[in-house]
């Protein structure tokens, strides 16, 4: 089941005030909860905190008035390329199901940093809307190493579960530059015409920066008929940049006490962005 109805862009992303109108209440935000240091990783700690942590900061987000949540285990850095040990899926998969107890609010899962296979299993289980999967197609140099997209493994294995759990891809994602010279038109083209994914992400070179604008046009230009998402720097102050030409936003570091990764999540900084939003 799609979230959202089919989006429409202007080529500029600013300066065309009917679009914006037509677009401010489609604008959809995504509440990040990056999950303290899972059991096993480097720096970690005792389940219950992390699950404590997780549920005080989705109960923040849904009081703020964001539109959906994602999970994601940020704590458990450095990242494998691909596959994590089986508690990690365990544990988040009692979180998430907790996360959406305890606020109803649609759900999405992002296991670091590529196990698609995993986060689609949590997703079929908990019965979350859909998964973040960093590198859907392509090869990327990472921190981890190269990184190898798996769309073949992930659509398969969809199939399999047979569950509605949408694909959101990352293109060029942060953290990570492509082994060939490839534009991100074409990436862009390449994730949803061979990739079949259902919606893009774009962000900026890291956590906390945000895309600039000309790139997003040129995604809302070579791929007008599928939603997209910043995926990283949004803020109060920016957020009104992006809704002439995005689906929505996914938001984590601005929303956390004193703008901090680190912190838990503000309900006052998430109401601001929201509000924001509105009066873009």
């Amino acid at each position: 089941m799609l979230l959202f109805s089919e989006p429409h862009c202007s080529r500029r992303c600013s300066g065309d005030q009917l679009m914006r109108t037509e677009r401010m209440h489609r604008f959809q935000l995504v509440g990040v909860i990056h999950l303290l240091p899972l059991p096993g990783s480097p720096r970690a700690r005792a389940f219950a905190e992390v699950h404590e942590r997780a549920l005080r900061d989705a109960e923040a987000y849904a009081r703020g008035g964001v539109d959906l949540l994602l999970v994601e285990n940020f704590g458990d850095a450095p990242f494998p390329k691909e596959r994590v040990p089986p508690h990690v899926i365990a544990g988040m998969t009692l979180i998430v199901d907790a996360v959406q107890r305890a606020t109803g609010l649609p759900t999405g899962v992002n296991v670091l940093r590529n196990d698609a296979q995993a986060a689609l299993g949590i997703a079929a289980m908990t019965g979350s809307r859909f998964i973040r999967v960093n590198v859907h197609v392509g090869a990327m140099l990472t921190d981890q190493g190269i990184i190898e997209g798996r769309a073949d493994e992930t659509l398969r294995y969809r199939r399999i579960l047979d569950a509605p759990v949408e694909i959101w891809a990352d293109i060029l994602v942060k953290h990570a530059v492509p082994l060939a010279p490839l534009t991100l038109e074409d990436v862009a083209r390449d994730t949803v015409e061979r990739g079949l994914a259902d919606a893009l992400i774009l962000t900026g070179p890291a956590t906390g920066k945000p895309p600039s604008v000309a790139d997003v046009a040129k995604v809302r230009e070579a791929v007008p008929g599928v939603r997209l998402f910043i995926g990283s720097g949004l803020t109060a102050e920016n957020v009104g940049t992006y809704l002439g030409c995005a689906d929505g936003a996914i938001v984590g570091t601005w929303t956390k006490m004193g703008g901090v990764i680190a912190n838990p999540v503000d309900e006052r900084r998430v109401r601001q962005l929201v509000q924001a939003i509105g009066r873009s």
